[in-house]
């Protein structure tokens, strides 16, 4: 069967501003579709896949209209859910007749049947997990010719009404999955990641594990309950992925499990099998600050890994209990030390608008990140997307927006009682300015440029940086803001 699975098109300016770099560029790898895709050329099935980050919206429609397929997948995030249903609407008007489109992604599987009662009748049913068997099953039975009773993750419309399947149980053997289709992608040197989260290209995407243990109130989980746990590939299943990659001709993988070292032995036994395979390749993975230590982390080192994410969150304890974060901020400062001690680059995000945070603390976290010193620091507003526990428990903790589009890294979706929209954003900025233009900063900088590839990805991360940073009419709105240097 044709099989079209779509990302909507979409331009970088809605997520980062027109003015950073992240707006010449386009992003990670999207594996997750390509898992899908993976597993219904397994079964026979013609997959095209379509990325709206590469083309216009009439370039998809054009793209659908000469592959004529049976069945339509769309992803949709929070944020681009309405470009999802213009798109829907617009294939419903123009594809065949027996064309049947459904959608997945971390917003409808989220909100579910409400995604329905949304569309209306373009979108035929909603993928409420893990897309890969559900997705098959989908098929097989419009092969067949039969509706979707009893296909566990799905819900589906019937004679005009909303019908909710049992959820699909959780994908729990990984290694009997296909690598995602790469192939599908075209040429890969078009995905290139934020500035300062790579060092060569291509980067290639992998995902060694799924689920997190951790009970963070701004994250979803498909399992709520944490009862499924970390759902682990075996180390030679990784090893062989990787080795794949090399031979495709990739020179760096950014693994996106959510917490790569939760299986401390796991996480040492790829990191040494890496080393002693000699595998050509660089690599940057996320760590909490609480399950590394010194030997894992010289390990990594010398398997590669030249840079790990710790989530720092915040510089106050109170709001890191707050969240749930489960970590000290003395655990957070040893962690990033040990990390930069034993060779490696260290990327910290942190959060404003925590509820209960307080403009005060705001700045205390600015201090604490100037402080902590890391190589590299993001700034955002907490969004508490559908289906984590403060979207859920909204009315304890303070406003939402109803503009599905403020559900980016930029916006501040989200507003605490304790702190104001303007708070928060006079804080992003003010954490842009005091961080990246300390002089020491920037000699270090430039001290850590080696190659005419260093200069390159330091020239985009400074166009990034110095926009954000001199954004003087927004903090001319505030006069207590730190001064630049330290």
């Amino acid at each position: 069967m044709k099989c079209a699975l779509i990302i909507p098109s979409w331009v970088p300016d809605e997520i980062f501003s027109s003015r950073t770099a992240s707006s010449q560029i386009n992003y990670w790898q999207p594996v997750g579709t390509l898992s899908v895709a993976a597993v219904l050329r397994r079964a026979g099935h013609d997959v095209r896949f379509i990325n709206g980050a590469f083309l216009t919206h009439e370039q998809v429609l054009d793209e659908v209209r000469r592959f004529q397929p049976r069945l339509i997948g769309l992803y949709a995030t929070t944020f681009g859910w309405d470009k999802a249903k213009k798109t829907a609407a617009d294939l419903r008007s123009m594809c065949r007749r027996d064309c049947f489109i459904c959608a997945g992604g971390p917003y409808p599987i989220a909100v579910q049947g409400q995604c329905l009662s949304d569309a209306g009748t373009d979108i035929d049913a909603i993928i409420t997990g893990e897309g890969e068997y559900t997705l098959l099953e989908i098929v097989e039975r419009l092969e067949a010719g039969s509706g979707l009773q009893g296909v566990q993750g799905t819900v589906y419309r019937d004679s005009g009404r909303i019908v909710a399947n049992p959820p699909r149980p959780l994908i729990t053997d990984l290694d009997a999955l296909p690598f995602p289709a790469r192939e599908l992608l075209g040429d890969a040197d078009r995905y290139i990641p934020p500035p300062g989260t790579y060092r060569r290209r291509p980067v290639a995407v992998m995902i060694t594990s799924r689920g997190c243990n951790r009970h963070c109130i701004y994250c979803f989980q498909l399992d709520k309950t944490r009862k499924s746990g970390i759902r682990y590939r075996s180390v030679e299943n990784v090893l062989e992925e990787i080795e794949l990659l090399i031979r495709q001709g990739y020179r760096e993988i950014k693994f996106l499990d959510d917490t790569f070292a939760a299986d401390y032995g796991r996480a040492m036994r790829i990191a040494e099998e890496m080393k002693r395979r000699r595998l050509p390749v660089v690599w940057f993975a996320s760590a909490c600050v609480n399950q590394v230590d010194r030997p894992l982390l010289k390990a990594f080192r010398e398997a590669g890994c030249w840079a790990v994410l710790f989530g720092a969150e915040s510089g106050v304890q109170r709001n890191l209990d707050m969240i749930r974060k489960g970590i000290t901020l003395e655990q957070v400062r040893s962690a990033v030390h040990t990390a930069q001690d034993v060779g490696l680059k260290v990327s910290t995000p942190f959060l404003f608008g925590i509820p209960g945070e307080t403009f005060e603390d705001g700045l205390k976290t600015i201090e604490f990140a100037v402080r902590l010193n890391p190589d590299m620091a993001n700034f955002h507003a907490i969004t508490p997307f559908p289906g984590t526990f403060l979207y859920d428990n909204l009315e304890q903790y303070g406003t939402i927006s109803e503009n599905l589009s403020d559900f980016t890294y930029q916006g501040a979706a989200f507003i605490p009682r304790s702190m104001s929209r303007d708070d928060i954003q006079r804080l992003r900025q003010i954490a842009f300015r005091r961080f990246y233009l300390r002089p020491s900063f920037m000699l270090r900088k430039l001290l850590d440029l080696h190659s005419l590839n260093d200069i390159k990805v330091a020239l985009k991360s400074a166009k990034s940086i110095f926009w954000l940073a001199l954004k003087l009419d927004l903090f001319s709105r505030h006069r207590r803001h730190l001064p630049i240097s330290r």
